[in-house]
């Protein structure tokens, strides 16, 4: 369950900056920018498997979290700091400029 929460972040993330590169520099950049997020997720995803597996044993699983859930849960830490520097924190800053 909360596997599924983590991957409708990830969509929604991924859609957000779809339609923000699209809008500001192209059709392209939209489909680079979601093509980032699937490189930083997989590449990040196996290596928080392998640190999960390693300290979570399996007779500690149940229905709601497994080692999937927790190397996910690791995984979405660092990647809210890079989701925020890379597509958030530009459309604050231009909403800023634009009040002043």
């Amino acid at each position: 369950m909360i596997d599924l929460l983590i991957f409708y972040i990830h969509f929604f993330v991924a859609v957000y900056a779809f339609t923000k590169n699209w809008q500001d520099s192209g059709f392209r950049q939209g489909f680079l920018s979601v093509g980032l997020i699937l490189l930083i997720f997989s590449i990040g995803w196996a290596i928080t498997g392998t640190l999960a597996y390693a300290v979570w044993p399996k007779a500690w699983n149940t229905v709601y979290f497994t080692n999937d859930t927790l190397a996910l849960i690791l995984l979405i830490i660092p990647e809210s700091f890079f989701f925020y520097h890379f597509f958030f924190k530009d459309s604050d800053e231009i909403a800023q400029r634009s009040d002043e």
